[in-house]
């Protein structure tokens, strides 16, 4: 199975994702660590990506995401995917389950203010929200409580066992 957690920057996809896969002895996968350097200088001088930019980044998941099924390997993917053309482009021919990580901007950007050392920041938080397409096939769980909570709720909703 892969879940796909999505959401704006930080609202907490690599938090939530990596524990949930910790929780769920799966394999955790981060879309950022797809991202070519270039790309990433411009999200850190807050320029937005634009389709473009991110269409070898989309299939270099995908293709990851194809290997995983193929294999039968459990995965829980940390990922924006913040339009839908993005993620028929990352799911095609896949069974997903994707979780859309739903908060406000006014949260995001305080979490954000207070991140250090990733390229992300608040300076492309109002270019994201302007792309963002909300899921309408997603399981939508607000971001206001704390980690552990957030992810005790994916795993009830989603009906998934620890793996202790």
């Amino acid at each position: 199975m892969i879940i796909a957690i999505m959401g704006v920057t930080g609202s907490g996809k690599t938090t939530e994702g990596s524990l949930l896969a910790k929780r769920l002895g799966w394999e955790y996968i981060d879309a950022d660590d797809f991202h070519s350097a270039a790309n990433k200088d411009k999200m850190h001088r807050g320029i937005p990506l634009t389709d473009a930019d991110r269409m070898s980044w989309l299939e270099a998941i995908h293709e990851k995401l194809a290997q995983a099924a193929a294999e039968h390997r459990n995965l829980v993917l940390g990922c924006s995917a913040l339009k839908q053309a993005y993620r028929k482009k990352l799911f095609h021919g896949l069974d997903v389950r994707l979780v859309y990580l739903k908060g406000d901007y006014q949260l995001i950007a305080q979490r954000l203010r207070a991140r250090k050392g990733h390229f992300a920041d608040e300076h492309i938080l109002a270019a994201q929200f302007a792309d963002l397409e909300e899921p309408s096939d997603a399981l939508v769980v607000d971001i206001h409580g704390e980690p552990e909570q957030i992810v005790d709720e994916i795993c009830r909703r989603l009906e998934l066992r620890s793996a202790t």
